[in-house]
Parts: C-alpha cells; structure tokens; sequence
C-alpha cells in the first residue's frame, strides 16, 4: 500500500508542476500522510480560476471514482473531451458544453460525469462582478473509457 501512496503523492506533485503552481505540495491528511484526492478534504474558498479548477476537479474525480484512473498518462490518449462548464454563485452547473471531442463515447462518460457530480463548490472569490463563472475542463480518456481530468493529470 506504501508503494501505491507513493505513486499517488508523485502524481501529485508532477500534477502541480504541469498546472503551472509556484509552490508544490501534496495533499496531507491532519498528521501528514500524503493522501489520494479520492481522500482529500474539501479546499478553502478558491482565490485564483486555476485553484478554483483544482478544486472542481477533485470534487468530479471524488464523485466518479469508479469512470477514473491515476498513474501515468498512456503515451497517446485514445480520446480526449473539453468541455465548457458554468457555474452560478453556489457552484450549481448552469450550462455544461462540448469544445472539443473526436469520440462520442468519451463525450457521453464526460458529460455523464458532471451529471454525476452534483453541485460543484462554490466560486465565491471568484464571482465578485457576475453571477456565473464559464472555464473550461479537459478529460484525458485510457482505452477503457476511464478519465483523468487535466486540471490534476501529471505530466504525459
């Protein structure tokens, strides 16, 4: 189990340097055990769009574990599916649309996959002029239909 903890916290941390942060650090439980993003707790308020896109992705990854993988990337993606996500104030998905997808079945798990993933955390810092924030959300697909979603994908 070690070994699978340690391959979770690489990914981790590969996945903070391909997001462009300053500061990379995995996420620890309250003794410091790194921990998966299947186990983390909720972040705080979202004070910038990338933190905020981290923060959703968690949230969809926690809220479909069984349609994701982790680990390394495969070296050519079978499909890949962005999406344009919108969200009010409280984080409810106004408008979920296609930007970008070759397969119809990755479409389909996609789209099924915000479905699934309810209310989405709330945008609040982020809203301070509008009343909906759009951004845009990549799903890198394996062979079986399983996804990482780019905003916590390490490196490929």
């Amino acid at each position: 189990m070690n070994i699978s903890i340690r391959t979770q916290a690489a990914s981790l941390i590969l996945l903070a340097a391909l997001c462009g942060c300053g500061t990379v650090r995995p996420v620890t439980d309250a003794i410091g055990r790194i921990i998966s993003p299947t186990q983390a707790p909720a972040a705080p308020a979202s004070p910038s769009l990338d933190a905020y896109k981290t923060e959703v992705a968690l949230h969809v990854m926690r809220q479909n574990a069984g349609q994701t993988f982790s680990g390394r990337l495969p070296a050519m993606l079978p499909a890949v599916v962005v999406l344009n996500i919108t969200v009010d104030e409280e984080g409810r998905m106004t408008d979920v649309a296609v930007q970008r997808s070759r397969d119809p079945d990755a479409t389909r798990v996609a789209l099924a996959s915000m479905r699934r993933s309810g209310q989405l955390p709330k945008p609040s810092r982020l809203l301070a002029q509008y009343k909906a924030l759009t951004f845009s959300e990549t799903f890198l697909f394996d062979s079986q239909y399983r996804f990482q979603l780019r905003s916590l994908a390490g490196p490929q």
